[in-house]
């Protein structure tokens, strides 16, 4: 072989490798970020720096060269592989809580007010809601007196939105005090099952609200809100019901927060693993459908296999979501998770556990503490409680090698990372590490 004709060989061994790894990079963020290195007869595709805190990224980068497939012990008939939590880790904020507020924006429900009235009251206990959710008027709040409300305010809206069984645009009803006491009291309800009687049964109740639709009209709709809340703005709304709308339950206030933000940083992560031969599987506690939707659609870049998401389950009968709970599957939150991990995934691969995982909050802290984890990433939220333990874990080891835990930090104004595992909290300039104690 001549030098000319040894020249093209290499050249076109580089372009290939090249062609193969530059639009993952380019997926995260809408370019080549990522630069392909050849090891040992592998095109290894090596993190973009992006916001990284400097050492986290740094233990990230550890971790891939020595599990993935340009290490030496590397087997690909045992690939290595990490699970990600999905909201506030894979995007900022939450999408199921998003979709929640806007299927009540656009009244998005496919039920009768007689079936409405009994799905916001199922599996929920009777009685008062904890002590902090009180009325304007100081008084404890029923399930019974709430649900009462809300039944009265979705039997205007349903008779008389054009969408359901009426003749006015959804326009003209928002300004009506039925739909605000509807907006305010419903977002209340969801508040107070959640903070009363925790995950077992807030985490499934927001989602009986997509009774009697199919899988795709769920899909269609979480694709609309995804769209619509990327451009929001990130800020904290209060709401407080109409004072001529006392009904029951009484003048109630209470603050959510809007917008969503992608996570480029990691989307490239995700993108980087894979690239390596190490499998991503996402594990969240919303509901299945709809985090496939934004971690498999392409146009939001993270290019997931659907087969390799796993949320939330409701039961189907004839392809139409019913207001139950999937038998046999758990509730995809605190141990939920590692039994998804267990019994989902680890069985089919022969039994081992991930090496990674990339959490939020307490209700990732059973998968994040699971007994084959190399490093667990935690999106900094500022929480206390079990996350807050293992944050603070986090923090002693900053700067110094082979930590099991590492902090990520962002600005929840923007929505956006920050490289430094300090975070900014919504409304807030200063950076801060760690929850007060």
């Amino acid at each position: 072989m001549n030098n000319r004709t040894k020249l093209k060989a290499l050249f076109g061994m580089i372009v290939i490798c090249l062609f193969l790894y530059a639009p993952l990079g380019a997926a995260a963020s809408g370019k080549a970020v990522s630069t392909p290195q050849k090891r040992e007869g592998h095109c290894i595709q090596v993190l973009d720096k992006g916001k990284w805190a400097p050492d986290t990224y740094k233990s990230i980068q550890n971790l891939i060269d020595k599990h993935g497939a340009g290490s030496t012990g590397y087997d690909p008939k045992r690939k290595p592989y990490v699970v990600f939590d999905w909201d506030h880790t894979s995007i900022m904020n939450d999408t199921e809580e998003a979709l929640f507020l806007y299927q009540i924006d656009h009244l998005a429900y496919n039920m009768q007010p007689d079936e409405f009235y009994e799905v916001i009251k199922k599996n929920v206990p009777n009685g008062p809601f904890s002590h902090e959710f009180k009325n304007l008027q100081g008084d404890a709040v029923t399930l019974k007196e709430i649900a009462e409300d809300l039944k009265r305010d979705y039997e205007f809206l349903y008779s008389n939105y054009n969408g359901m069984n009426g003749k006015e645009r959804l326009e003209t009803l928002h300004s009506t005090d039925q739909f605000k006491d509807f907006k305010a009291k419903m977002y209340f309800l969801y508040e107070a099952i959640g903070e009363t009687y925790g995950v077992e049964i807030g985490y499934p109740w927001v989602l009986y609200l997509f009774a009697n639709m199919s899988t795709e009209e769920v899909q269609q709709l979480a694709e609309a809100s995804n769209d619509y809340n990327l451009g929001a703005e990130m800020a904290s709304v209060t709401l407080i019901s109409p004072g001529a709308m006392l009904g029951k339950a009484g003048t109630v206030q209470v603050t959510y927060t809007t917008g969503l933000r992608l996570a480029s940083e990691i989307a490239n992560l995700m993108h980087t693993f894979m690239e390596n031969g190490i499998d991503v599987y996402v594990i969240s506690a919303s509901m299945e459908e709809v985090v496939e939707v934004f971690s498999s659609n392409p146009k939001y870049g993270y290019n997931l296999p659907k087969e390799n998401v796993f949320g939330m389950r409701l039961k189907k009968k004839e392809g139409i979501t019913q207001a139950e709970y999937e038998d046999n599957w758990p509730i995809t939150a605190r141990e939920g998770k590692v039994e998804v991990i267990e019994h989902a995934i680890s069985k089919t691969r022969g039994g081992y556990g991930p090496i990674f995982v990339a959490g939020d909050s307490s209700t990732d802290y059973e998968m994040l503490t699971i007994k084959s984890l190399k490093l667990g990433l935690i999106i900094n939220r500022l929480k206390t409680g079990d996350i807050g333990k293992l944050a603070k874990t986090a923090a002693e080891r900053m700067g110094k090698n082979n930590p099991k835990y590492v902090l990520q930090g962002r600005n929840e104004n923007t929505g956006l990372w920050i490289p430094t595992e300090y975070t900014i909290k919504l409304g807030s300039n200063e950076e801060k590490l760690l929850a007060n104690p």
